[in-house]
């Protein structure tokens, strides 16, 4: 690899890590359970789905309005483990 797709690579991984904590740190403030390799966006489609609250959701996928079903694409995104290598899937 080159020095810029590490970067790019790395910087990707990083903003995951920055997501899921605040995945971690949200569910905190509002007393739900938390899981670790979820991204905020991927927990507000849960709680929707658990019937839990859903203006998480709706505010999340507003915020990213030029990507169709944010929350629900980063939920799947979650579930189908793409964040990970090939070989960790």
């Amino acid at each position: 690899m080159t020095w810029g797709e590490v970067l790019r690579h790395n910087g990707w991984q990083f903003l995951i890590w920055i997501d899921q904590g605040l995945g971690g740190l949200v569910s905190t403030l509002l007393k739900e359970e938390a899981y670790a390799d979820l991204t905020l966006s991927a927990n507000a489609y849960r709680w929707e789905q658990d019937g839990v609250r859903s203006w998480p959701r709706r505010w999340i996928d507003r915020l990213f309005f030029w990507q169709q079903a944010h929350c629900y694409s980063s939920y799947l995104y979650e579930i189908e483990r793409r964040h990970l290598p090939e070989c960790m899937r």
